[in-house]
């Protein structure tokens, strides 16, 4: 099969899921002598821990340990600032917090045994807000700002004026795997980890750290996840530590699986943020200034949240160009669980606060939010952002354009707007009430970490003498078909069928020093990376082959190698190390060819004489008798980042990932029912490594999005509980909350000469356009009598009874 074929191919791991074979931590065979783990943790949002007893729980048949704080060499651990205890020793901070870890021979007995563990508590005012976070300069990190311009005179001189606020809330990740891991004791004092993570490099320098050992003995692995969006990017480590302390403290077997109850308590969410905003505007609705401040809900400890703001900040702009902006954030320390990263990280939070603007904007000059979006976007000319970035590969004038024909826009605005008059008008006695709103956004999201030092990665292949392959990256597998897509760009490079390849699981003592798979850069890097070595192998095999294709077969290595009779092919020193996957190759294939040798179909020829072949395999064969190294390693960085964080300047991203979507939503005017009815997406993707998957990336997100901005909410008791933590108590998207006609389309787009091979990355974007969908709820309420001179501002989610209250403000009041 050659490189054209395999871009439909399905996940790598396809078969195995649909039959059940996948395997996942908690599948995992047990061993004999194997133990279980529960986390006992705080039920107050802050207070003091006066005492910890742990006798009853010893004495319970089964228990065989309980540790505290003092247990860990080092108890203390944080992505970016080193604040948060593994277990908590003389305070806890919010509800949910770890303070100690029972062992036993089952997992039923450590949970029955967490309850006798007895800890006096000295209850303490939490901060369980963010008005009263500022209230009492509660804040983690410092603020920082973003600025072009001269917003502040620009915006006393503009002739229209709006200020706002904008409330959003957080959401779960409500992956289908919870936090889990398993440690193995190995000789010498080594620990093997088997976890649900993201980022294993992070994970293993966390066990390290808190046990007491050098990296070199802790070695971690990740075949897959059962999803993560983030929430397994950082906060799955702790978990590791848990079990990595048992097995180091027991020399036994240690595995902690908890239950989607505890990991909804224990687990952090997206940022909620509070952002207050100010625009001055033209007669036509040009954006002449905008001043935001962003304030966000960090919780209890740093986590990600400070990079979560800055990218906040970095996305306040979305898709438009404002000549005079100023754009500030700090993130608030409050007594909730450490919220962490979410798809989209802090993305979402920006570009839903400048599309509430777009809407006041035009509903205060009577005109269609469409108008305004046009108007303002991003064009030649218009195209640098306000941390002066040039957007570079510009498609959204062709999005809008393309989308607003192919969705009908036009004759449907004009239809739903009859529509709306007579069902006021005869309200009474229709027989189901429905408001139509329909709303047509877009989104432009960086591509890259905005922490320079992330965007790097390693992988590793290997070349076995029958022609199969083996690769190793730093990816980590969470259903979002990195493995495919790495898997298919090698494929591709070697002329060979997608079964030629075996992605390995991830693991640390093949691919150190990772980056998290997260920014939805999880193929740009490793796939570069893997691409990189491959050519390294590729130029060493062509040499070979260019002098093969030469001899006549008898002088071949195979029928010499072991006489001594032929001189050995030289191959050393013949490739310096790559740095551009995109280098050597034709852009038009993507595909590298050296010393005119081609590699197709799992043949190799000279391009001067097509008819002479040798297979794959068979060159594999000669290059190992001419001892040619079949392996290699490559290294990959992200060129041209120049973002400096404190002055807020330079290229932050490597590209643009854009897209628009069209949606239409009813809303049920006697119960604040919402129903998306049909959601019209066109998505630049590049020129796509696996269309196939890239769909199915775009549908997942936005059905992702969709439930933030309109059923998931996370509801608190007064002292900072969660309460919805089931699936009974917190709604993700149903297959009947799905959009009734649902159409998704790839602009094609070649140009983006940034990346490998074209592509652009397709993980978090798309889940931005479901904010969509809430602006299409305020469409549709605009008609309502209440709303005909100010704008209607719902917090997000627009839930169904934030809707009915939106609707009857005077009855809810």
């Amino acid at each position: 099969m050659s490189g054209k074929g395999l871009k439909g191919l399905p996940h790598d791991s396809a078969h195995t899921h649909v039959t059940g074979q996948s395997e996942y931590i908690d599948d995992r065979p047990r061993l004999s002598t194997e133990v279980d783990v529960e986390i006992l943790f705080s039920p107050h949002a802050k207070a003091k821990i006066k005492s910890i007893r742990t006798e009853k729980a010893l004495a319970y048949p089964g228990v065989i340990a309980v540790y505290t704080a003092k247990d860990f060499h080092l108890n203390l651990w944080g992505t970016i600032f080193k604040d948060q205890p593994l277990l908590a020793s003389t305070e806890v901070n919010f509800v949910g917090e770890s303070v100690a870890i029972v062992v036993a021979e089952s997992r039923e007995i450590a949970r029955k045994a967490r309850g006798l563990v007895e800890v006096d508590y000295e209850i303490l005012k939490p901060i369980l807000s963010i008005d009263e976070a500022k209230a009492q300069n509660s804040y983690i990190g410092v603020k920082r700002g973003i600025e072009r311009g001269h917003p502040t005179k620009a915006m006393r001189s503009a002739p229209h004026q709006i200020e706002g606020k904008i409330v959003i809330r957080g959401a779960d990740h409500f992956y289908l795997e919870s936090q889990a891991s398993i440690a193995y004791p190995l000789e010498g004092g080594q620990i093997e980890i088997h976890t649900s993570s993201q980022h294993p490099t992070e994970t293993q320098h966390v066990v390290a750290h808190g046990i007491g050992l050098h990296l070199k003995d802790v070695t971690c692995i990740v075949k897959r996840m059962g999803g993560g969006f983030g929430g397994k990017e950082s906060q799955g480590a702790p978990f590791a530590a848990y079990v990595g302390l048992v097995a180091h403290k027991l020399k036994r077997p240690a595995r902690i699986v908890i239950t989607k109850d505890d990991d909804m308590i224990m687990t952090g969410k997206r940022n909620p943020f509070e952002n207050i905003y100010r625009v001055g505007f033209n007669d036509d609705g040009r954006i002449i200034s905008l001043i935001v401040d962003l304030y966000s809900d960090g919780g209890a400890y740093a986590d990600l949240s400070t990079s979560i703001m800055e990218r906040a900040m970095l996305h306040s702009d979305n898709a438009y160009y404002i000549p005079n902006m100023k754009v500030e954030g700090i993130v608030c320390r409050t007594n909730y669980h450490p919220h962490t990263a979410f798809r989209g990280f802090g993305g979402p939070k920006g570009v839903a606060t400048i599309e509430r603007v777009i809407e006041e904007v035009a509903h205060a000059l009577d005109k269609d939010p469409l108008e305004i979006r046009k108007l303002n976007c991003y064009r030649p000319g218009f195209d640098v952002t306000h941390y002066d970035q040039k957007v570079d590969n510009n498609v959204l004038p062709e999005l809008f354009q393309k989308l607003e024909d192919k969705s009908n826009y036009q004759a449907r605005r004009l239809e739903i707007e009859e529509h709306n008059r007579e069902i006021l008008q005869n309200k009474d006695t229709a027989t189901k009430p429905l408001l139509r709103g329909l709303s047509l956004t877009p989104v432009k999201f960086g591509i890259s970490f905005t922490t320079r030092f992330l965007n790097q990665a390693n992988a590793l292949v290997i070349v076995h003498r029958d022609g199969s392959l083996q690769v190793s990256t730093g990816a980590t597998e969470m259903g979002q078909g990195a493995n495919a897509r790495i898997a298919t760009i090698v494929c591709e490079e070697l002329g060979l069928p997608r079964e030629s390849v075996r992605m390995m699981p991830t693991a640390t003592d093949k691919n150190a020093n990772t980056s998290p798979t997260a920014a939805s850069s999880g193929t740009d890097l490793n796939g570069s990376a893997a691409l990189l070595a491959t050519r390294k192998i590729k130029e060493r095999l062509s040499i070979v082959a260019a002098k093969i294709l030469q001899l006549p077969e008898d002088r071949w290595a195979k029928n010499t190698a072991g006489l001594g009779t032929e001189d050995e092919i030289p191959t050393s020193d013949v490739y310096a190390d790559p740095e551009d996957p995109n280098a050597d190759s034709k852009w038009e294939t993507g595909i590298a060819t050296y010393h005119g040798i081609r590699f197709e179909d799992e043949h190799v020829y000279h391009v001067d004489n097509p008819d002479k072949k040798i297979a794959f395999y068979e060159l594999v064969n000669e290059a190992y008798l001419n001892r040619v190294s079949l392996s290699d390693y490559a290294h990959y960085r992200i060129p041209g980042l120049s973002f400096n964080k404190l002055t807020g300047k330079g290229d932050a991203f490597l590209y643009f990932t854009q897209g628009v979507g069209c949606n239409e939503v009813t809303l049920d005017l006697d119960t604040g029912e919402v129903k998306v009815v049909r959601s019209d997406i066109l998505m630049d993707l590049g020129r796509p490594i696996n269309e196939g998957l890239d769909v199915g990336q775009v549908v997942g997100a936005y059905i992702q999005g969709m439930g933030w901005v309109t059923t998931e909410k996370l509801f608190y008791s007064k002292n900072g509980a969660l309460l919805a933590h089931a699936p009974s108590t917190y709604k993700i998207p149903s297959v009947q909350d799905t959009p009734r006609e649902f159409n998704v389309e790839l602009l094609v787009n070649d140009e983006n000469r940034m990346a490998l091979r074209g592509m652009k990355a397709v993980g978090e974007p798309p889940l931005l356009l479901a904010i969509g969908v809430w602006t299409a709820i305020h469409d549709a309420l605009k008609t309502l009598e209440p709303y005909q001179k100010r704008y209607p501002r719902m917090e997000l989610p627009a839930t169904q009874e934030e809707v009915l209250r939106a609707m009857y403000p005077e009855q809810f009041k």
